[in-house]
């Protein structure tokens, strides 16, 4: 798989997926994410401030997929502390308009690739029981994968203070550089 290169929004080298173009986030990308997010209506929506921070401090482990020069969709994700070979991913969200195109598993599978490259072996999520479009992603991710996912509780509704639903962990893997069925 290519590296991730953040190119001039000019550039028409930029690396393509079959019906996206797949790059590292820049600063001037948060604002369309935090819209996509926000207008996905079953994310959480994090601060504006929250997205800079994304694109500044978590760039090797987030994504964006344009379509025409449009932020379409994005990724965000971290390696985790306490497990450096575990990529937590935080959000995935693609505006409404491009859903339903294989986006949101092209920009996991690009970040994943992008991450094995500095030891990552396992992905981590949290998912809702009723959303099923995440849960059909990742289990899409893990067989294009070639690996196991498993899915247990994580957070309870009594974990969060606003009345949240449930959240379960998923877990994907073991995962190998460039493994693909």
């Amino acid at each position: 798989m290519p590296e991730l290169v953040d190119r001039p929004a000019h550039d028409t080298n930029r690396y393509r997926d079959d019906t996206a173009f797949l790059r590292r986030p820049r600063l001037s990308d948060a604002g369309h994410m935090w819209r996509i997010a926000k207008g996905t209506g079953v994310l959480d929506v994090n601060s504006s401030y929250a997205y800079l921070l994304w694109c500044r401090d978590f760039r090797e482990t987030s994504i964006v997929a344009e379509i025409d020069s449009e932020i379409i969709g994005f990724a965000t994700g971290f390696v985790r502390p306490e497990a450096p070979d575990t990529l937590f991913i935080w959000q995935v969200a693609v505006d409404e308009r491009a859903r339903g195109r294989g986006i949101g598993v092209a920009m996991l599978d690009r970040v994943l690739g992008q991450a094995t490259s500095f030891g990552v072996r396992f992905l981590e999520t949290t998912v809702t029981g009723d959303n099923a479009a995440s849960q059909s992603m990742f289990t899409t991710l893990a067989d294009r994968r070639g690996a196991g996912i498993y899915a247990r509780p994580l957070f309870t509704p009594d974990h969060f203070p606003d009345g949240h639903t449930a959240e379960d962990l998923y877990t994907i893997g073991p995962i190998h550089e460039n493994g693909h069925r």
